[in-house]
């Protein structure tokens, strides 16, 4: 037996609660997982508060990602005993997910915990951190260098907004935050941000056209947010979008793109390549400041996991989660 955050369906409504469930009940798949650590990324606070109807199959564990060591398997590439990191590819939504003591899933999805990062690390981190790694190579990919100017991160004060102002001051780009919570501008210096500015100067619909400010781009908002971004895009600029905190909806015109030749670029952390999942693992494992991602982060019992949801789609958590399953 092993306890695990069980999301099952009442009528229309996702009822989520911490149960005792059984290893021999875990879903299929190639290589069982012990569990040590999850987290909770914006997802995970939608399934489990239902806000958003996003889980496909009940019952259902969430928990979109989790690090933990192999415990058996039956595919070539792990044996007992190595660690692992998975994010993504369906799991907390199709497949029982990280929210959870153990997990049994396919041996493709996962991929081995870098040399010299911890699984609480890789939590802290986790789908949020790996995804702003994911925005930081497509900008460098891009050919954003530090010279050429300042890059925005919107949602700052969530996870890939933290993690992003973190990784790109720790690169030498120059960062300026957007939040809508003025009182975390403090917290966005001490990561690396040299600029703060207010969400209501973005989150409003804006000119298609706007003085131009920004080299780059990391946007985990949308919606008018994303737009008024682009409008302000230097000539050239790169915009990676990965998220829609304000809204899936993107009311712009073709100016930006035509007239500055800004690029959009979307970044998709869920199904990407094994080749891709380990480069940006492994930049993390050396480019995070371990130090300064401790101080964002903080650790939750699984028992508090499904609080620790709603106040995540509130907007009321700074920084990162990390859930400690054993408790």
């Amino acid at each position: 037996m092993f306890k695990a955050i069980l999301i099952e369906k009442d009528g229309e409504q996702a009822k989520p609660r911490v149960a005792e469930l059984e290893k021999s009940g875990l879903p299929e798949g190639d290589v069982t997982v012990r569990i040590d650590y999850s987290t909770l990324n914006y997802k995970d606070g939608l399934a489990i508060t239902g806000k958003v109807p996003i889980i496909n199959s009940f019952p259902m564990v969430p928990g979109i990602d989790f690090a933990g060591v192999v415990e058996e398997t039956s595919n070539p590439r792990f044996k007992a005993g190595d660690g692992v990191i998975l994010n993504g590819f369906g799991v907390g939504e199709d497949h029982w997910g990280g929210l959870a003591k153990y997990a049994r899933v396919k041996g493709d999805w996962l991929i081995p915990l870098p040399e010299g990062m911890t699984a609480a690390h890789a939590m802290a981190l986790g789908t949020a951190g790996y995804t702003a790694m994911l925005c930081v190579m497509a900008l460098e990919k891009q050919g954003v260098t530090p010279d050429k100017g300042e890059i925005i991160v919107t949602g700052a004060g969530g996870g890939v907004g933290g993690v992003a102002v973190l990784l790109l001051s720790r690169l030498g780009y120059e960062v300026a935050a957007s939040t809508g919570r003025p009182e975390e501008a403090d917290y966005l210096r001490g990561l690396g941000a040299k600029t703060i500015i207010p969400r209501e100067e973005l989150s409003s619909p804006g000119r298609p056209l706007q003085k131009q400010r920004w080299a780059g781009a990391v946007d985990s908002v949308g919606s008018h947010t994303l737009a008024n971004v682009c409008a302000q895009m230097k000539d050239d600029g790169i915009v990676t979008a990965c998220g829609l905190a304000q809204g899936m909806d993107f009311r712009t015109t073709v100016a930006p793109f035509i007239l500055r030749g800004v690029v959009l670029v979307g970044i998709n952390s869920v199904y990407r390549s094994l080749a891709d999942r380990e480069e940006a693992w492994g930049r993390l494992a050396q480019e995070i400041d371990f130090a300064k991602l401790d101080g964002m982060t903080r650790t939750i019992p699984l028992s508090g996991a499904i609080d620790a949801a709603r106040d995540l789609i509130d907007g009321k958590i700074r920084g990162r989660l990390i859930v400690d399953v054993s408790k």
